[in-house]
């Protein structure tokens, strides 16, 4: 059963199709397994297009995706959503100065409080506002709809199989790339 083309979009002509790619591959690799191709330039391409999606979601919020990093950060550090910028540097996986220049932005646009540590005048700590709160739940109630409406296919029981397999993928790469988890060079 052959995939269907790619839509052409308005960055040029249509990406070829898995079968496609897949096809070309092994004219060139003889050595390809077309089976494991398959499952990593799939999830490659959902990857990216899910990235463009979210992307769109928290533009229609007026922030940008770095933005939506530091917010999600602050949100998993828990109540009351403090961290240091060095934490968050490394939490993302970002340089120090990037992560200045993104809190910098953040701090202006309200998103974010940047204040000396009580206890440590020398500390200085970011802290997520009430609007930053707010821009964060309405991106997370968002990505819902959009993630509901990607599996809505997928029975509970074929959600739960594919999430297991998913964990065991993420565990293997985790495994032979434990410095993967942060950026080759900032977005910023």
């Amino acid at each position: 059963m052959s995939d269907t083309p790619e839509p052409s979009g308005p960055q040029g002509p249509q990406e070829p199709s898995l079968d496609e790619q897949i096809a070309a591959y092994q004219r060139e690799f003889r050595d390809l397994d077309p089976q494991v191709e398959k499952v990593v330039s799939a999830l490659g391409r959902l990857n990216r297009r899910m990235n463009v999606a979210y992307g769109r979601q928290v533009a229609d919020l007026g922030i940008s995706n770095a933005e939506w990093e530091v917010l999600k950060t602050l949100v998993l550090s828990g109540a009351p959503y403090r961290l240091g910028p060095g934490e968050l540097a490394k939490r993302l996986g970002l340089t120090p100065a990037a992560m200045t220049h993104r809190i910098d932005r953040m701090a202006g646009e309200g998103l974010v409080t940047r204040d000396r540590d009580e206890n440590n005048r020398v500390r200085v700590i970011v802290e997520l506002t009430d609007e930053g709160r707010q821009k964060w739940l309405e991106a997370m109630r968002m990505a819902t709809d959009f993630e509901q409406d990607l599996l809505q296919d997928l029975s509970p029981d074929e959600r739960g199989v594919l999430g297991e397999m998913l964990i065991r993928l993420l565990r293997r790469v985790e495994l032979t790339q434990p410095d993967a988890g942060g950026r080759l060079t900032d977005l910023d």
